[in-house]
């Protein structure tokens, strides 16, 4: 194992071993055939959860693009909710107004995102490996580029709670429709909201209905912006106004490709963002992690004790390995899991179970994931330098295991 700089502090705020394992498909089916999987529809007591990709529900379907969604639970808490969004390139996703706290992971593409709150409009462009969040009660939007390459944007989003009063609320959704709230009112309320004439109002709520995403094209008076701004501004705050405010300090994003991973070897890399290293993360209970392992490599079995991960594949394929904290647990109470994950499964395992993920020796297992909590976190691993077998008395971890002194030296 490769520390990313050699003044880093003898036990980092995440600390992964990478080790290369021997995994082949076929003895990776004749596990699964021994042992029971585990997906959305798990006990709530299981170790952990998966939600397949085909498995995702589809909220917007259009030639644009599409929204899907999943929620998934970890066995004792959550469900948490995930949107998969993707804009084809010169699309539009319409705005929207947020009912919780949202943290987003860019996995492809790149386009801008406009958004604003009680004080201003403000815009950002995102792309590939940008972290973001909005918070509750904010109006946004998104465009994708129209890139050479055609590639789309794709944004994986999960909907968190900070307090009670932000918590996602299945019953009214992630988000609302800004068209469907402004039409709710009556064409007098509007005109004087809006100041403009009867003429527009009219074809504000007789307009055709349109889905979430829409294809991209500027006005020929006013660009698309232009409008935009004036809208949110006068929706948001009760000012008219076309300018975006550029006198505030100017809002960024949180590449995690423009950051050293936390750890490097030949066997992967792994790195963790949380409030300490972004500030957009200050007042969120929401981190982020991504992980890659080479073929044939193992992140050594370990666990969370401060939070649940949730975790999405991005690419490659491999196996997932995790357990119950306790064997005083009765078995009805708790499954252990043994899970073949592809890309664009969702897996999920709350604190304190032990976890390890695998690579197959044709394949390399890429994901990334949300943690449930931003605060600084110390996974404790079974094996190491710093395993937590380590700093306990040998006698004692000997009669733990009933096995003898020298077996423990082994360890």
């Amino acid at each position: 194992m490769l520390n990313k700089s050699s003044n880093q502090q003898p036990f980092p705020f995440t600390f992964f071993i990478l080790l290369f394992i021997g995994l082949s498909l076929p003895a990776a089916k004749a596990i699964l055939s021994n042992e029971e999987q585990f997906g959305s529809g798990a006990s709530a007591a299981a170790a952990g959860s998966l939600v397949k990709k085909d498995q995702r529900r589809a909220l917007v379907v259009t030639e644009y693009g599409e929204i899907s969604s999943i929620d998934i639970s970890d066995g004792h808490g959550g469900p948490y909710h995930i949107q998969f969004i993707t804009l084809e390139p010169n699309s539009l996703f319409l705005p929207v107004l947020l009912h919780a706290d949202m943290v987003f992971y860019v996995h492809t593409g790149s386009g801008r995102l406009s958004w604003g709150d009680e004080d201003d409009i403000k815009r950002v462009a995102i792309k590939r490996g940008d972290l973001f969040r909005l918070r509750p009660g904010s109006v946004f939007f998104v465009q994708s580029d129209l890139q050479a390459e055609r590639q789309k944007l794709r944004i994986y989003a999960i909907f968190a709670t900070n307090t009670d009063d932000d918590l996602y609320d299945p019953a009214i959704g992630a988000y609302s429709s800004v068209r469907d709230l402004v039409r709710g009112f009556d064409p007098k309320v509007l005109r004087s909201a809006f100041k403009v004439s009867d003429e527009v109002i009219e074809s504000l709520i007789n307009g055709t209905d349109q889905s979430g995403i829409v294809h991209a094209v500027p006005t020929k008076k006013e660009t698309f912006w232009d409008l935009e701004a004036r809208f949110l501004k006068t929706f948001l705050t009760g000012k008219d106004g076309i300018a975006f405010n550029k006198n505030k300090k100017k809002t960024k994003t949180y590449n995690i490709f423009d950051e050293d991973p936390d750890f490097k070897n030949c066997n992967g890399w792994s790195l963790t963002v949380n409030r300490k290293n972004s500030q957009l993360l200050k007042g969120s209970n929401i981190g982020l992690f991504m992980v890659n392992l080479t073929k044939g490599s193992m992140m050594g079995p370990h666990w969370n004790p401060r939070a649940t991960e949730i975790a999405i594949v991005l690419n490659g394929q491999g196996m997932v390995r995790a357990v119950c904290s306790s064997t005083a647990a009765k078995k009805s109470e708790c499954k252990s899991m043994r899970l073949r994950v592809h890309e664009g499964d969702v897996f999920a395992v709350p604190r304190f179970h032990p976890m390890a993920q695998m690579s197959f020796n044709n394949d390399s297992l890429v994901f990334m994931g949300f943690s449930t909590t931003t605060r600084r976190n110390y996974p404790q691993f079974l094996a190491g330098k710093y395993s937590v077998l380590q700093s306990l008395d040998k006698q004692v971890l000997a009669a733990s295991f009933n096995v003898s002194n020298t077996t423990v030296d082994q360890l």
